[in-house]
């Protein structure tokens, strides 16, 4: 079962996320502000997360570039949940470390490919490190495989 976390400082949004994840099979982590989120990406090492863009503490382009920065957590997915959705907002955020964009209110259906898109990307990368390394597959890439 695939582990996202969601790190959103609105709770009514963070239970529609939730909501929408779970119904989908997905195992839910949250966080109210960017630096919970770090702290729970290190204690939870999630697959993927969904990230509000304007938290407060640290927001999502801080927590995006401290991410990309850990070598760790360098290739962990992260999506944009956002209300900026101007002409050129999404082209920005993508631009900046990035995975995907989504606009809020969320659409269930966007939400669904872009996880799938995400996910699939994530354990083909997993498989191509594996095989190089002549190692077997992490299970979670095979539950993801499988499921």
């Amino acid at each position: 079962m695939n582990k996202i976390l969601i790190a959103e400082d609105n709770a009514v949004n963070r239970e529609l996320l939730r909501e929408l994840l779970e119904m989908r099979g997905y195992a839910v982590v949250e966080a109210c502000d960017g630096e919970e989120a770090l702290r729970m990406i290190d204690e939870t090492q999630p697959d993927l997360v969904l990230l509000d863009i304007g938290m407060p503490v640290l927001d999502g382009f801080a927590l995006a570039r401290k991410i990309r920065e850990n070598p760790r957590l360098s290739s962990l997915p992260v999506v944009a949940v956002t209300a900026y959705a101007m002409q050129g907002d999404r082209e920005k955020i993508l631009n900046s470390q990035f995975d995907g964009y989504l606009s809020k209110p969320v659409n269930s259906r966007f939400l669904t490919e872009e996880l799938d898109r995400l996910l699939v990307k994530q354990v083909n990368q997993d498989l191509s490190q594996n095989q190089a390394s002549g190692t077997q597959p992490r299970s979670k890439a095979q539950a993801a495989r499988e499921g």
